[in-house]
């Protein structure tokens, strides 16, 4: 584990805590194979039972990678200047929804591309693996009245 500083205290995440902090924010950034090399994705997506959706287009990057390849998705918020913040990682095997009475079944979830085409389809990721961290800053002690020379009161 690292060792944040004295400082800052690390919090590995339960997955209960993972699912929630998925659900609290609207961009992921989608970890995936391109032409045999790394890529990332960044993404709208909602959390809908045990899998990610993620909408995109026949044709996109996101689809091209994506057709049952395990792939990772993060999600974070943190505080630059703060040093603090969390991350979520889940790593999955995806597929891909492209079928029109499917679409139009995840369109009622209300979510939209970065980049519309011509063709809208989904790409989902099953939750399998969930790992989460927070940093936060560490609370320091309260000072000992004694040391401080204070007078107990009478």
């Amino acid at each position: 584990m690292l060792d944040p500083g004295p400082d800052r205290t690390l919090e590995v995440l339960d997955e209960h805590e993972c699912r929630l902090l998925l659900g609290t924010v609207v961009i992921g950034r989608l970890a995936l194979t391109e032409g045999a090399l790394p890529t990332i994705q960044p993404v709208h997506f909602r959390v809908h039972g045990d899998r990610i959706v993620i909408p995109t287009h026949v044709g996109s990057k996101a689809v091209a990678a994506s057709r049952g390849a395990v792939v990772a998705f993060e999600v974070d918020e943190f505080d630059a200047r703060g040093r603090t913040g969390w991350n979520v990682t889940a790593i999955g095997p995806s597929r891909v929804v492209d079928d029109p009475a499917e679409v139009r079944a995840l369109d009622a979830l209300g979510i939209r591309p970065w980049v519309t085409g011509e063709r809208p389809c989904y790409v989902i990721v099953a939750l399998t693996l969930l790992r989460g961290r927070r940093v936060t800053a560490a609370v320091p002690a309260l000072p000992d009245p004694a040391l401080l020379g204070a007078v107990p009161a009478e």
